[in-house]
């Protein structure tokens, strides 16, 4: 039996996987009540794909939209690199633009009726583990201790292997590594909303604007009926430097609502050819607000029969739009190593090594993205804009700017397209 610590988009994923190949599990989540709650998110061709090999493609396709293209523009809304996405980039798989919330009901519902109605206990917060629960070379069963988050009545439980799902403020995480739980805050503070408006482009297209020196714009449509419509229920995330690097963080908190004159005051004339940033935000129901932080890489995840997982495990900036995606690639590798080594202690060792090789690198490079590098140049040389991106910067300039965004947020596309499967036939 594997127990889950977390019903997020890792944790559910986690659940269906082992599943399929035909491990028990239970997921534990501290809420009482799951909803769909949060803004959009993206997902990688790499993290669709094992989606897709779970079943819910066509869920998928009916909830978000097949993301075609990410433009990079300068603050005026001048283009300076379009970079294909999903199929149009030849990948087997498209990249999904799609609201986080109504992505975490798909694998809810899709949990529920697989597993069964008790698969997700609700209610349950990770209290601690048993003592010698984590000693080294333990080989028999984790003791673990949960707690009802109505009433506080603590409850004890176990399984052979405990995963930690529970996020940025994972308390399997503070538990394993207390000297190596601290937030890095890069200065930025992100707000975020969704709204809906007019389509832009062709209705499938992601627009990063401005840069990480003063401010930026991320926006995307996240919604096919919106579409259907000839609308766009588009996500936008502002990025604003409010401090130094380094500065410590004072609170994340993924739910904290933000003020409307707080981000607005940054986007004053960003009237862009194709959106308008200030009606785009003005038009928000509600907004959050969030620093954009991150955590040391981990020498090592977990111990024995006890691992972490998603944003617990390596939490990242969302350059490259990886977070959710590296989770879902997790929770299918796990439920692949556990299926095909006899030991879970072995099982775990050899997952752990192979995602932190992979995510390990994603946190380090979001701390530069050379693309930001190349969007301000363009701005400096051409403040009163262009029309043709070639003469302003030149082909070596904007072929590195390709390289830059490739090495952050895709995979290779040959690699991907034709790795042997990580479904366990049963």
């Amino acid at each position: 039996m594997v127990m889950i610590i977390g019903a997020g988009i890792g944790g559910l994923t986690a659940a269906l996987s082992l599943h399929a190949a035909g491990i028990d599990c239970t997921v534990i989540e501290a809420v009482a009540e799951l909803k769909p709650l949060g803004v959009g998110i993206n997902l990688q061709p790499h993290a669709v794909r094992e989606l897709v090999e779970l079943g819910l493609g066509e869920e998928l396709a009916q909830t978000g939209i097949a993301t075609s293209a990410l433009r990079y523009a300068t603050c005026r809304g001048d283009i300076v690199l379009t970079v294909p996405r999903g199929r149009a980039a030849g990948y087997l798989w498209p990249q999904v633009s799609i609201h986080r919330g109504q992505l975490q009901m798909l694998l809810l519902d899709a949990v529920v009726d697989r597993l069964g109605p008790d698969a997700v206990r609700t209610g349950l917060s990770f209290d601690g583990f048993a003592p010698g629960a984590l000693e080294p070379g333990g080989t028999g069963p984790v003791g673990v201790r949960l707690r009802e988050s109505a009433t506080g009545r603590l409850v004890k439980d176990g399984a052979d292997v405990v995963v930690g799902a529970d996020g940025l403020h994972s308390a399997v995480r503070a538990l394993l590594h207390p000297r190596e739980d601290e937030l890095r805050w890069s200065g930025i503070t992100m707000w975020r909303g969704i709204s809906e408006g007019d389509p832009f482009f062709d209705g499938a297209t992601m627009v990063v604007a401005g840069t990480q020196l003063g401010a930026k714009i991320v926006a995307y449509p996240i919604c096919p009926n919106a579409r259907a419509r000839g609308k766009a229920l588009v996500n936008w995330v502002a990025e604003v430097r409010t401090a130094p690097a380094g500065t410590p963080a004072t609170e994340a908190d993924w739910w904290r609502s933000g003020r409307l004159a707080d981000v607005q005051s940054h986007y004053t004339g960003w009237v862009l050819p194709y959106l308008d940033v200030p009606e785009l935000i003005g038009k928000t129901d509600r907004i959050l607000e969030y620093p954009m932080v991150d955590k040391a890489p981990l020498q090592r995840w977990g111990t024995g029969h006890v691992t972490l997982l998603g944003d617990a495990a390596h939490p990242m900036y969302p350059v490259g739009s990886n977070g959710g995606s590296q989770a879902v690639l997790d929770a299918r590798y796990l439920a692949l190593a556990l299926a095909t080594e006899p030991e879970p202690a072995a099982a775990l060792a050899r997952y752990e090594h192979e995602r932190r090789r992979q995510t390990d690198s994603l946190v380090t490079s979001g701390h530069r993205f050379e693309v930001d590098d190349l969007v301000r140049l363009a701005e400096q040389r051409a403040p009163g804009g262009f029309t043709d991106i070639t003469a302003v910067l030149t082909a070596q300039e904007l072929s590195r700017a390709a390289d830059a965004h490739r090495r952050v947020a895709d995979m290779d596309v040959q690699a991907l397209n034709e790795r042997p499967s990580w479904t366990v036939s049963r």
